[in-house]
């Protein structure tokens, strides 16, 4: 456990917190309000304002605490750390917070989980103690938007702390009430123990509808409702007994009433105190039903979408639990909107924004009175329907989402056709548990978008679970493979058709798995391409490559050219061309040696960012290949567009070339293409003399595959072309 760090200027914060007048045994009332509104506003059991003394926590207020965690020491406290920083300290999970993990308060039985403080600052600057809201499971969805909420509650709270200290100052100081009271904007009524007003400020005058005037001698209870005058004159009775407030529970609801004979929902804080042998009251008096218009006003932006008015993430995980906890049975979809990128990057946000609030408003017209619909995400839905118990009435109801989504949209002038995908999962079937079944929902999605075609509905099956539990796991020895240096690379030899002569080779990555052996890119691949580590890798193979063919060139290859598979995440992450020419420098090798490899996808996923950087790659004098040429339905514009160098022939025409004289018209055409764009060829897939004589025939200038090499290692493929040179032995990425 760490102990929160001493402050420098712990005297004089010490000094500024005696000026309240607080202490274990006095609390102070008019700070109550603040912490039940932060338990009712973020949904925690446990909200306080705690004050740091030099070696011990007293709570001013709080709301849920249990009578075990109200007396701590400083040490152990997390506010005691929270008044160390500027802003709101978040803890999601203690239990995987170094500094938190082994606390008392974590480990024992108050079970801390998850905590979020800000400080309550003094005028001068300095940090008195915190406002905190805490549960014993843990929150990773606390937000900016919470922590400033959580902001504003300690200005309120702050803002009644000093009126706490102005009150100490005045009975210390014997200081009239309008010194202080005057120009407050908190209404404040001065009144004896007869109950007869002494004075007022502008403010409570102005509550009630009266002039600063009217004030002195007037009953206090005539600024009251008749219903509340009892309730308010018991709680005299028993200050004047009692000569204190202090442990007298404040009303929560008293009903103030105007000159003009109008209610309103008023806040009562009350303070007293001894002045030459009489008693005296001091009243701070509030209008909750402006507080509570706010409040809800607040609760509304913490619950709903701004753009579309639908309910928000926070929302509807709450809807889904407070559903499935009586229990019942219910259907959870998950909706995503199929390439609205595209309609945000060719129509504007603007156009974009006016699509979702369309899809929003056909959503909320589908769904019945119990039914909930939440926007999630970008382009993302959610739709919960309680009492739904079966998969396939759940499909159905989706099916009927897609084909309204998917009705035509008309906005400023641009008719927009949208489709979208939708994931299914229902409760009990699938899950019990809200968080559950909203993730079994997602990843029925994640299926519908991955079995092609746009506007497909999946239901949830347990395979897909499995499915993700391996994915995670699979990223996880991903991760130990980079570490560990478990990658290394084979080289598939690139063959002239016209007199078999070595020209260079195409790096292809594999990876020695501990458990499992030399597992081929098909294993892992995927994977590897869709996660975080596809840059980190794609970086390392380059080097390796520029390295390896550095050191064949060196030592007899003199024109060896090296092919290295590029992928898309080096187009987004890092500069792939400052990592290119760094390469190729470190390992001395000239730009002409280095032939980068792309696919379809790659180029039209990264589009004008692809462009440019292999622009600039060309420019230098780095081969730019396309690879598969001929699979995909935009590989003629990609010509006119991308600055390449070479075409590479997929081994699916190469395999049929004898077979098929539609496979042979397709290299054909390709080859022709390739002529007309000044562009070399090589065919990959060769496997018997046949089709490289075929292929050579129609003018194809290399080619590679089995006929003249699997993909092999470094120094298999120094023995097999006789370039004698120690290969390079695998390093760690």
């Amino acid at each position: 456990m760490k102990c929160p760090p001493a402050l420098t200027t712990e005297k004089e914060r010490l000094e500024a917190l005696s000026r309240y007048g607080l202490g274990s045994d006095r609390p102070l009332p008019g700070l109550d309000p603040v912490v039940q509104i932060a338990a009712r506003m973020f949904d925690m059991p446990v909200a306080a304002v705690n004050m740091i003394g030099s070696d011990h926590v007293f709570f001013a207020a709080s709301t849920g605490m249990k009578g075990s965690e109200v007396d701590m020491s400083r040490d152990v406290s997390f506010c005691a750390h929270a008044i160390t920083q500027d802003g709101v300290m978040v803890i999601p999970d203690a239990r995987q917070d170094e500094r938190f993990h082994d606390n008392p308060l974590v480990t024992g039985s108050a079970n801390l989980r998850f905590y979020a403080g800000v400080p309550l600052l003094s005028p001068e600057g300095h940090a008195l103690g915190a406002l905190c809201v805490i549960d014993g499971k843990p929150h990773h969805d606390f937000s900016q938007e919470d922590c400033a909420r959580l902001r504003e509650l300690a200005r309120m709270a702050a803002d009644r702390l000093e009126l706490r200290r102005v009150e100490i100052s005045t009975e210390q100081a014997g200081r009239p009430f309008e010194d202080f009271a005057r120009n407050s904007p908190t209404a404040v009524v001065w009144f004896d123990e007869q109950g007869r007003i002494v004075a007022w400020n502008d403010a409570a005058a102005a509550l009630h509808g009266y002039g600063i005037s009217e004030g002195a001698g007037r009953p206090v209870e005539t600024l009251l409702s008749r219903r509340d005058r009892p309730l308010y004159g018991d709680l005299i009775a028993r200050a004047t007994a009692a000569g204190s407030v202090d442990g007298l529970v404040m009303p929560e609801r008293l009903h103030g009433l105007r000159k003009d004979g109008t209610e309103f929902l008023l806040g009562l804080s009350l303070f007293c105190w001894r002045e030459d042998g009489r008693l005296t009251f001091n009243a701070h008096l509030q209008d909750l039903t402006a507080r509570n218009r706010k409040e809800e006003e607040l609760h509304r932006l913490a619950n709903t979408d701004i753009l579309t008015g639908l309910a928000n993430r926070v929302s509807f995980y709450r809807r889904m639990e407070e559903t499935l906890t009586r229990p019942s049975a219910a259907a959870a979809l998950m909706i995503d909107l199929d390439g609205f990128k595209d309609v945000n990057d060719t129509l504007g946000h603007a156009v974009g924004d006016s699509i979702l609030c369309e899809v929003a408003r056909r959503l909320q017209q589908a769904i019945g009175p119990d039914d909930t619909v939440a926007r999630i995400g970008g382009d993302e839905f959610a739709i919960l329907l309680p009492g739904v118990s079966t998969p396939e009435r759940a499909s159905e109801f989706a099916r009927a989402i897609i084909g309204r989504i998917a009705e035509p949209i008309v906005i400023d002038g641009h008719e927009v056709r949208i489709a979208a995908s939708c994931g299914v999962a229902v409760a009990p079937v699938h899950a019990q548990e809200a968080l559950e079944l909203i993730g079994d929902a997602d990843l029925a999605l994640f299926k519908a978008k991955s079995i092609g075609g746009r506007g497909q509905a999946f239901v949830f099956v347990t395979a897909l679970r499995m499915e993700a539990v391996a994915r995670r796991l699979y990223n996880i020895e991903l991760h130990r493979a980079v570490n560990q240096g478990e990658f290394v690379l084979f080289y598939q030899p690139q063959i002239r058709l016209s007199d078999g002569t070595l020209t260079g080779a195409e790096a292809l990555i594999r990876w020695r798995h501990p458990q499992r052996g030399l597992l081929s890119p098909a294993a892992f691949l995927p994977a590897l391409e869709g996660g975080p580590l596809a840059a980190v890798v794609g970086f390392w193979v380059l080097d390796e490559a520029c390295a390896q063919a550095a050191l064949w060139r060196r030592n007899g290859a003199a024109d060896f050219r090296m092919g290295v598979n590029l992928f898309g995440a080096q187009f987004r992450i890092g500069d792939l061309v400052a990592e290119v020419v760094s390469a190729l420098e470190r390992h001395g090798l000239p730009p002409q040696a280095l032939e980068l490899e792309v696919t379809e996808n790659i180029v039209l996923d990264q589009d004008d960012l692809a462009v440019d950087s292999l622009q600039r790659l060309r420019a230098l004098g780095v081969g730019i290949a396309f690879d598969d040429f001929g699979t995909g339905y935009a590989s003629l514009s990609l010509l006119k567009h991308y600055p390449l160098s070479r075409l590479k022939i997929d081994r699916s025409f190469v395999q049929g070339i004898h077979e098929s004289e539609r496979d042979a018209s397709v290299v054909r055409a390709i080859l022709d293409m390739a002529r007309s764009f000044d562009l070399e060829t090589i065919a990959e897939g060769i496997e018997n003399d046949p089709q490289r004589d075929r292929l050579h025939g129609f003018g194809c200038e290399e080619g590679q595959g089995y006929l003249f090499s699997r993909p092999i290692s470094a120094l298999e493929f120094s023995d097999v072309f006789g370039i004698p040179v120690p290969a390079r032995t695998a390093v760690r990425a």
